[in-house]
């Protein structure tokens, strides 16, 4: 076909754009009016029409798009071209697959409660994750943290320093009840509301973090490190008012599998940790927090709360259900936010026993 349509005579030319004009009408099929042969004709002009038009594109297409920019398969909008029949049809329910997680879980409300010297900002990746699926996020900063503007010195109590949290609670119906995420020292933090609030605690997950039992204090789990630099803002003859890691061993301690723009964003960010909440011990309850379901999730390469710790926490205070995060440091969030965001949305479709 194509060699006969690039033999015409050139002074076919006029008729034809003459023909395509005529063509945008309906053809009259009546039998009284158009003879076979005059039908046959007017769909060979019609064809001749519509690959002249085909041609024309394709060389208007390689001059925008040279043959070398084209092997770099440059993506362009859907919307750049029509629809052609080998495109696949999305349905409806693929459209909706982000928000399923978050429809077939029990906990659809997840809090983001971050460990000493870290502030919400160290949850950004997980925050866009869970959102993406569904969920509703709040990741917060505690008192002293992250960019709240106090004074990690001034803070004398746990109470004063999981303040926000416990504001956040209070604002939550019992209906809506959330899935507390704690790290590090978030795990006490999370607890202390877990016996404020346990009706309106669905579940707790504590992510390499201290898993404290009645009339404990996180020191008590925490060694002293060599790292640990004490800060004292009342003289060096009262208590120490923050601690804080050097910031030479953070990336040892903290961030040894995290990448490196994190561990950049960590060092500029990490501050001071009041000194009074951690050797504060908390009481705690079997009517209220031993109510609220428990699950941990372990990281095998932490070396700030190492495994032998970890275990040794889950063997005095058995939650239901541990987890592993392979290849995780101190800091999952950072070094392996997939697998622990899969781990998250796990423990999220977990049926209350209640």
């Amino acid at each position: 076909m194509g060699t006969r349509f690039s033999c015409m005579p050139s002074n076919n030319k006029k008729s034809i754009r003459n023909s395509s004009r005529r063509m945008t009408k309906p053809l009259r099929t009546s039998s009284n009016r158009y003879s076979s042969d005059t039908k046959a004709s007017r769909l060979e002009e019609e064809l001749l029409w519509l690959y002249q038009q085909h041609m024309r594109l394709e060389r208007s297409s390689s001059m925008r798009q040279p043959a070398q920019a084209s092997k770099q398969r440059v993506s362009r909008s859907a919307s750049a071209r029509a629809r052609q029949s080998s495109d696949p049809i999305v349905q409806p329910l693929q459209l909706l697959k982000k928000e399923g997680t978050a429809l077939n879980a029990y906990t659809k409300h997840i809090v983001l409660v971050h460990g000493g010297g870290f502030g919400a900002w160290c949850w950004y990746k997980l925050v866009a994750s869970l959102e993406e699926e569904g969920f509703i996020v709040h990741a917060l900063d505690l008192t002293g943290s992250g960019i709240d503007s106090t004074d990690p010195n001034d803070i004398s109590t746990i109470e004063l320093y999981v303040e926000p949290l416990t504001a956040y609670m209070e604002s939550v119906s019992e209906a809506d009840k959330v899935m507390l995420v704690g790290h590090d020292f978030g795990g006490v933090c999370i607890s202390f509301v877990m016996e404020k609030f346990p009706q309106k605690i669905a579940k707790s997950v504590f992510v390499s973090a201290t898993m404290v039992t009645n009339g404990q204090s996180a020191s008590d789990i925490f060694s002293a490190e060599n790292s640990q630099v004490f800060i004292y803002k009342h003289g060096k003859n009262q208590s120490p008012t923050s601690i804080e890691l050097k910031r030479d061993a953070l990336k040892e301690l903290l961030f040894n599998q995290s990448p490196a723009k994190d561990i950049a964003l960590a060092s500029l960010s990490i501050r001071p940790m009041p000194f009074a909440p951690v050797v504060e011990k908390l009481s705690l309850t079997p009517e209220n927090y031993g109510t609220v379901p428990r699950y941990y999730i372990e990281t095998t390469e932490d070396r700030a709360l190492t495994m032998a710790v970890q275990q040794r926490m889950i063997k005095v205070n058995p939650p239901n259900k541990v987890y592993r995060l392979k290849g995780s440091d101190h800091s999952p969030f950072l070094s392996k936010p997939q697998a622990l965001l899969k781990l998250l949305l796990e423990i999220s479709q977990i049926k209350p026993t209640v």
